[in-house]
């Protein structure tokens, strides 16, 4: 058995030599399974998936998905039975993929895929043969007694700690890794179980001999199927959109496009030539192909019949799981910049500990035959353990531990700031960003409408003038007021432009603002809406524009919300609608007054104010009067609409038409009001001859705090990509008022998407090298080729997204930031952290966290590596020079758990440096043990090991033994007694490494401070973390059960004057070392 145990120790232990323990990291996904997934299509017809449906002639699109002779009718047929079911045997059922998922046995083998849990494994195992082997010579030469087996037990604590800490890391390893697996799993979610298809029965010829089959399931939808969709429906497959059974179609693709406003759809091949003029088909974002449909998107008005063109895989989200499943297996292929550090940092502490083994273990040769021992094989064996033990001393077995709950300790400040983190190692990496791609709406701005500005046509005569009003307030709060007009002149003047303004932004409305009350001070109150933004801004403004509510102060915001729209809708019926579309671009409503004598009907309208200007043919005037719309007053309103545009404002016009113009075109002899608007060709022609009454200027306001978070971002050497899909013009301005460059900056270019990624590669590159940026009219897959781009860079980009659409460019991030509010299941589940609040200062605020937490993990890895080198030194020093064993094993993993691990675990907690943000980004490729590291350390571990030693040797000297007998124990001739029994020396020896490297550790709460500017005080977790291992120290020392389990003995107050004596130094000594290591500012950025 010896024999065999002894033969393990000529192996070189490295990260290589045990590599075969752990394979090779399995994918969730075959590597074949994607190509595989566009080989489905119909093969007996022409039917493609790479067609561009959405650009061609509806005619031809049924011609490329059937193969009857006579399908013109085939909207109003549909397949048969027998046509579907051929085809679905061809193309597949309409559904995803399902991912390959890791079985637990090898995620289980994943988490020992590392430098240092490797390095652990290695010395388990040889700890562990140690053992048995003691153990098999105990059994051998004694009886089982219950000092042999406490004995056999305390063989088996160092190798079961240390497996205990292997099993624990694999544990959590393995639940994170099942905790990230659902983003994949969620896009399954988002698929309809359930479709209304149109089934055709018997003669092809006879429409009468179809029907509509409701419940019909979703899964067995092919290309080529008719299907009919309502209010509150989810599309079931990618179809284009044959017809409509309403007026309007609206769709809500935010679950794709994180875009929140619906998008109007158009039926046949009404939209044709406005899709083709967004480019190329492939190339045309989703929110801008209004002829389609797509799986997983919500039907929110309107109503119509649609043909399947694209199913399962093929549809945007099967493309979408497909890009996120390759973004999921490169994520898992790059490792966390602290990953890449901890493996190198494993890598060289492999080398180091192989050779510090072997080296001690060559220079015991000669001892191998003292007479302590009974032959060379027991000498050999004896200093092979030596060897282990320096392993033991030299692995940080408390690192990954320690490293783990500081990333830990960092969520839960992150969740104070409204950050919560999904995957740990995002923690860290936060504090290497280089580059934040932002989202526009939501988290640089608040993504609600606010209205601006007011313009009202005033004077008297010729002087007629364009006056603009500010209006005060913000988001959907109604509190606030409009510059230059009283809250009473609604009831001054009753039938005045700002009247009339009030009563067109009151009822032709189909939003609410409704005021959620808080506490009874309102502290907590806030203002949310149901319907379209821009049409919640109106409301927010009519309610600053009205009367001041009697005993406003004392109102509750439920109140506040409608208090002048009520009185407006309790005085007018609203009983027809002209819904708005992409033509006439407005929308009117049909209102008569309820008290009015006289029926008196209006017709208010609102929408793009040169739109509605040129079907004007008069203008009211603020004071209620009423004259032609001249060719110069004509000009001055088209002024104001540019110069509003030009500040990239958005404006909407109000119209009103009244009285004897309004009633000859809606009257018909059988007919009523009603009868008349149900024929929405004659719109047009009913909004003519209308009266201009004013325009409102809206935004999306930016964020309170954003510009000063850029402005930070500048000073900590981030740059910021703003991605929008607004204009540019849009784009320009929001970006200039949130700092992301200004007027004069000409380093921080913005391009729309498809003009950036029209450029060559290399002068790509160059853009995204210098300053900020802004990429306009993007979308979603622009983002993940932007990432690639970055990391191609080496760069360490943050990406923002909320849409199902961002999920990929989220998991290529090396940060994957989803919002809380607005973002999708599958962007959350992608994404590193999700932001509870969707504001970009939080993302500053996390990057803050994140390089707190870097430097707190440098200074308990300062502080570590210190002690590990203090204990390799000491052992190794006293190994050279042939003492009696200075400490056991069982000591050093004492140490390097119970002592060193508390305080290491509170310098988690170091308050962060004011400094902090002033700070370039560190590299990703920054070496944990640089040289000058390296040097530090070795300097101040260099006095830990000597007075561990020195303490040691001061026992035996002060006793009369002399350094030559000391080196020479092993052939001692006369008072042998005193070395056999060493644990009043070892009881000095491990006094003095505990006391000096809790010293140590108050040193450490500042790398580069003194610790007179810096004190443990400003850590109060560390007193504790100190004050707890030294009692230990104490309880091990003193209770005599722990005394005989750690071969200890009590030190009397003499003693412990000599362990102060030899610990204090290292006080001034780390002292003198952040005097000459201090950084000389070389870091801070020249801003």
């Amino acid at each position: 058995m010896k024999f065999i145990t002894c033969s393990l120790l000529v192996i070189f232990i490295s990260e290589e030599a045990i590599s075969f323990i752990v394979p090779s990291a399995t994918r969730y996904y075959g590597a074949d399974l994607w190509r595989r997934s566009g080989s489905l299509s119909v093969t007996k017809s022409s039917y493609s998936a790479d067609i561009p449906y959405e650009i061609l002639p509806m005619q031809t699109v049924i011609d490329k998905l059937t193969h009857t002779t006579n399908n013109s009718d085939h909207l109003k047929n549909g397949l048969s039975d027998e046509e579907a079911t051929q085809l679905l045997a061809q193309v597949g059922p309409n559904a995803l993929q399902p991912p390959k998922k890791t079985s637990i046995w090898e995620l289980w083998l994943q988490q020992f895929d590392d430098g240092l849990v490797k390095i652990l494994v290695a010395v388990a195992i040889l700890s562990a043969g140690f053992s048995i082997s003691e153990i098999w010579d105990i059994l051998e030469e004694n009886a089982v007694t219950e000092e042999v087996q406490s004995t056999v037990l305390q063989s088996l604590v160092e190798p079961g700690i240390i497996i205990a800490i292997l099993l624990l890391n694999a544990t959590v390893g393995v639940w994170q890794d099942l905790s990230a697996r659902s983003s994949l799993e969620s896009l399954e979610k988002m698929q309809p179980r359930l479709a209304s298809v149109l089934r055709r029965r018997g003669d092809n010829n006879s429409s009468t001999s179809s029907e509509w089959i409701t419940d019909y399931d979703a899964s067995k939808l092919v290309p080529g199927d008719v299907i009919k969709l309502r209010v509150g429906d989810y599309i079931p497959a990618d179809s284009r959109l044959g017809s409509l059974t309403s007026s309007t179609m609206y769709v809500d693709e935010s679950s794709l496009t994180g875009e929140s406003v619906s998008v109007g759809k158009l039926p046949g091949d009404e939209g044709l030539d406005e899709v083709k003029n967004n480019g190329e088909a492939k190339s045309i974002p989703i929110q801008l192909q209004s002829t389609m449909l797509f799986s997983g998107s919500l039907a929110t008005r309107g109503s119509g019949i649609a043909l399947v063109v694209r199913t399962g895989a093929d549809t945007q989200i099967g493309k979408i799981q497909r890009t996120l499943a390759e973004a999921q297996i490169e994520g898992e292929e790059r490792k966390s910049p602290l990953g890449l550090q901890l493996d190198e940092f494993g890598t060289q502490l492999s080398y180091v500990i192989g050779g510090i083994c072997l080296a001690v273990w060559l220079a015991s040769i000669p001892r191998f035959e003292d007479a302590a021992f009974s032959n060379w094989i027991e000498g050999a064996i004896y200093y092979a353990k030596v060897g282990v033990a320096l392993g033991v001393a030299a692995i940080p077995e408390g690192l990954p531990a320690v490293i783990t709950l500081c990333l830990s300790l960092g969520t839960r400040r992150m969740a104070e700031k409204n950050v919560i983190v999904r995957k740990l190692p995002s923690v860290e990496t936060l504090g290497c960003t280089s580059v934040i791609c932002t989202d526009k709406t939501g988290t640089l701005t608040t993504n609600q409408m606010t209205a601006v500005s007011f313009v009202t046509l005033e004077g008297d005569g010729e002087a007629i003038n364009v006056v603009e009003h500010d209006v005060k307030g913000s988001s959907y709060n109604p509190v606030g007021h409009v510059t230059g007009i009283g809250h009473d002149e609604t009831l001054r003047l009753p039938n005045g432009a700002v009247s009339e303004a009030c009563r067109i932004m009151a009822l032709c409305n189909d939003a609410r603002l409704i005021g959620v009350d808080g506490t009874e001070d309102g502290a907590t109150a806030q203002y949310v809406i149901e319907g379209e933004p821009t049409e919640a801004s109106l409301l927010s403004l009519l309610e600053k524009l009205g009367p001041e509510p009697v005993g406003e102060t004392s109102l509750k915001p439920s109140q506040l919300a409608s208090a002048y729209r009520g009185q407006i809708l309790n005085s007018w019926h609203r009983y027809a609608t002209l819904e708005f579309d992409r033509k006439r671009k407005s929308m009117s409503v049909l209102c008569s007054h309820m008290d009015s004598d006289s029926e008196e009907i209006k017709l208010l309208c609102k929408g793009a104010p040169s739109m509605l200007l040129k079907r004007c043919t008069h203008v009211k005037l603020r004071d209620g009067s009423v004259i032609p719309l001249t060719l110069d007053l004509r000009d001055k309103i088209d002024s104001a609409i540019s110069s509003i545009g030009n500040r990239a404002l958005r404006c909407i016009g109000l119209a009103v038409k009244e009285g004897e113009s309004l009633e000859p075109q809606l009257r018909k002899e059988e007919g009523s009001y009603t009868e008349v608007l149900k024929d929405s060709s004659k719109y047009e022609s009913i909004e003519a001859g209308l009266t201009f009454a004013g325009i409102v200027a809206i935004r999306d306001p930016p964020r309170d705090g954003v510009a000063e978070s850029i402005d930070e971002c500048k000073q900590a050497g981030i740059r910021v990509i703003m991605i929008t899909g607004d204009a540019k013009q849009t784009a320009e301005a929001i970006a200039r008022d949130v700092h992301i460059f200004t007027d004069q900056d000409v380093k921080c270019p913005a391009f729309e998407g498809r003009e950036f990624f029209a450029l060559p590669e290399s002068q790509q590159l160059e853009v995204l090298k210098t300053g900020n940026l802004v990429i306009c009219r993007a979308e979603p897959a622009d983002k993940q080729c932007l990432v690639k781009m970055l990391q191609s860079l080496n760069e360490i980009p943050a990406m923002t997204g909320d849409g199902v659409n961002d999920a990929p460019a989220l998991q290529q991030a090396d940060i994957g930031v989803a919002m809380g509010i607005s973002g999708t299941d599958v962007a959350k589940e992608a994404a590193d952290m999700v932001l509870v609040d969707d504001n970009f200062s939080t993302i500053v605020d996390a990057v803050e966290e994140g390089r707190c937490i870097y430097a707190n993990m440098q200074a308990f890895i300062n502080f570590l590596i210190t002690c590990n080198i203090g204990e390799v030194i000491g052992v190794f020093i006293a190994t050279v020079l042939g003492f009696p064993a200075l400490l056991t094993p069982l000591h050093l993993l004492w140490v390097n758990l119970a002592t060193d691990g508390p305080p290491a675990t509170a310098l988690g907690f170091n308050p962060p440096d004011p400094g902090l943000m002033s700070r370039k980004p560190r590299s990703s490729s920054e070496e944990i043990m640089t040289s000058e590291n390296l040097l530090r350390y070795s300097i101040a571990g260099l006095y830990i090991g000597i007075a561990t030693v020195g303490v040691y040797a001061s026992y035996f000297l002060d006793r009369g033994i002399s350094f030559q007998e000391l080196q020479s124990w092993s052939t001692c001739t006369e008072s042998c007694s005193i070395y056999a029994d060493l644990a009043a020396p070892q009881t000095l020896a491990l006094s003095t490494l505990v006391t000096v490297e809790l010293l140590k550790a108050l040193c450490s709460v500042s790398i580069d401070s003194s610790i007179l500017t810096v004190g443990p005080q400003k850590n109060p977790w560390l007193l504790l973390g100190v004050t707890v291992p030294f009692a230990l120290n104490l309880a091990i020392i003193y209770t005599p059960q722990l005394q005989h389990s750690f071969g200890l003995v009590p030190l009397d107050g003499s003693d412990w004057l000599k362990v102060l004596a030899w610990s204090l130094p290292i006080v001034l000594i780390d002292e003198a070392l952040k005097y000459a290591f201090k950084k000389d500012g070389r870091e801070l950025l020249s801003i």
